[in-house]
């Protein structure tokens, strides 16, 4: 089963380690922290220039994970989630 994350993305389901509202999430230290070694490091991927609603962490086949920046909200991925995504 796959999740659609938005601007036509989608990973499979095995692959998310955690969705996050940016909100939320963005005012712990370490959260900051792994949002900005990940841009630096280019394991970013952003999939809106408006403003972003919540980011996925997702595992990578080649290292450290991967974090895609979404413009759908949390609870709307969540949703998707539970009922199974695209098949």
């Amino acid at each position: 089963m796959y999740l659609h994350l938005g601007q036509s993305v989608v990973i499979p389901h095995r692959d998310i380690l955690g969705i996050f509202d940016l909100d939320n999430a963005s005012w712990a230290f370490k959260t900051r922290e792994l949002l900005e070694r990940a841009e630096e490091e280019g394991r970013t991927i952003w999939l809106t220039e408006d403003l972003p609603r919540s980011f996925i962490l997702a595992d990578s086949r080649w290292g450290e994970p991967v974090v895609y920046i979404s413009p759908l909200s949390s609870a709307t991925l969540a949703h998707r989630a539970e009922r199974g995504g695209l098949e």
